[in-house]
C-alpha cells in the first residue's frame, strides 16, 4: 500500500541503495573510507583514534593507527551492509550467511526453554543476526524509532520481514521482554552504550564507565540463557556468524557483577579483533571526570585519562597482545 512517506525521497533512496549488490554497497563504503582515512574529513576519526588510544595505550602509535584505518573502513562498510540487508528478503540474507560456529550453544539454549538474551555488541555487522535467529525462536526487541519517517518505513519493513515483535526503549518495553523471556522467547541486546540514566560504573578497557544493566538484570531474574554473538564479513560476499556462551558466573553475584562480566566478555572480543568494533561510539565520556574529552586536544585528553588512572585506588592492567599481532598484520 502506498503511503506518503513511501513517496518520501529518503524511503526511495534507501530502497534504491538497499537493491544494489552488496558488492557495490562495499565498493562505495571503501571509497568513503578511503577518503576519511586519507583526507581527515570526519571528526569521528579523531573519536576513534582518542578511544584507542585510551583502549590500547600499550600500542604504538603506528600500530593505533593501522587498527584506526581499518576500524574506519570496516565500520562505513558495516553501515552500508546494513542498508543492504535490510532493504533484501530474508532469503537472501540467510544466503549471505556462509558458517555458523557455536550453533550447538543457541539451539541447546533453546531446548532449555528458559528464556533466550542474546548478546549482540556493536561489532561487525549485527544486522544480519536477526534473520538467522528468527528461523527458530521468536525475536523480542527493544526499538527506537528513526526520526526521518522514510527511514523508519524503510527499517520497520524490514523487522517486519523478521517477523520481530517491536516494542519501545521504555519500561513498558522491558516489560514486555520479561514476559517474552519467561514464556521461552528471545530477545537480543546491544548492551555496549552509556544509559540516558542511571547504569552500573563497571571497568571497560580500565575506565569505569556508567554502563547499561538491562542485560544483566533480564538474565539474572529471569535465568534465561545467555550467549554472544557476532557477525564478521567474508571475503565471499557474505558473512560468518559466530555464537558463543557467557561466563555462567552472570547468574551468581550482584546486578553489577552481572554488567561487569558482560562487558569482559565484549573487551575480550574486541581484544581478538580490535578493528572490527565501532570505535565511533563516545563511550569513555560516561565517566564524569573524563564528560569532555572529546571535545580537547587529544594532548589534553589523555592528560586527563592518566589523571583519572592515578586516582584510581586499583587500576586493573589492560593486557592487549591479540590487538598488537592484529595492528602488526594490518
Amino acid at each position: 500500500m502506498t503511503t506518503p512517506h513511501s513517496q518520501s525521497l529518503t524511503y526511495k533512496l534507501l530502497k534504491f541503495v538497499g537493491r544494489q549488490p552488496i558488492q557495490i554497497s562495499r565498493f562505495v563504503a571503501r571509497l568513503l573510507a578511503g577518503l576519511i582515512n586519507n583526507l581527515h574529513l570526519a571528526d569521528t576519526a579523531k573519536s576513534i583514534c582518542l578511544n584507542l588510544e585510551i583502549a590500547f595505550p600499550e600500542l604504538s602509535e603506528t600500530q593505533r593507527e593501522k587498527i584506526a584505518r581499518n576500524a574506519i573502513k570496516n565500520e562505513m562498510l558495516s553501515y552500508f551492509e546494513f542498508f543492504s540487508i535490510w532493504g533484501s528478503s530474508n532469503e537472501k540474507n540467510l544466503g549471505r550467511l556462509h558458517k555458523i560456529v557455536g550453533e550447538q550453544y543457541f539451539h541447546e539454549a533453546l531446548a532449555a526453554k528458559k528464556g533466550l538474551v542474546l548478546i549482540v555488541p556493536h561489532f561487525g555487522t549485527w544486522e544480519i543476526i536477526n534473520a538467522w535467529c528468527a528461523q527458530y525462536t521468536a525475536m523480542t526487541i527493544l526499538y527506537k524509532p528513526v526520526k526521518d519517517p522514510g527511514a523508519e518505513l524503510f527499517v520497520r519493513e524490514a523487522r517486519s520481514r523478521e517477523h520481530a515483535h517491536l516494542v519501545p526503549t521504555d519500561d513498558s518495553g522491558v516489560r514486555e521482554i520479561f514476559k517474552a523471556l519467561k514464556q521461552g522467547g528471545t530477545t537480543a541486546i546491544l548492551p555496549d552504550h552509556t544509559p540516558n540514566i542511571g547504569g552500573d560504573m563497571v571497568d571497560y578497557f580500565g575506565i569505569p564507565v556508567a554502563s547499561s544493566s538491562l542485560s544483566a538484570k533480564l538474565i539474572q531474574k529471569t535465568k534465561a540463557s545467555a550467549l554472544l554473538l557476532y557477525a564478521l564479513r567474508n571475503d565471499k560476499n557474505g558473512f560468518d556468524l559466530y555464537i558463543e556462551p557467557i561466563d555462567e558466573q552472570i547468574y551468581a553475584g550482584s546486578g553489577k557483577d552481572g554488567t561487569r562480566i558482560i562487558h569482559q566478555s565484549i573487551e575480550n572480543l574486541i581484544q581478538r579483533y580490535p578493528e572490527h568494533y565501532h570505535w565511533s561510539y563516545k563511550r569513555f565520556k560516561a565517566n564524569p571526570e573524563l564528560a569532555g574529552i572529546y571535545n580537547l586536544p587529544r594532548e589534553q585528553a589523555m592528560a586527563k585519562v592518566q589523571q583519572l588512572k592515578q586516582n584510581l585506588k586499583t587500576a586493573a592492567p589492560v593486557t592487549s597482545a591479540t590487538a598488537a599481532d592484529s595492528a602488526a598484520s594490518a
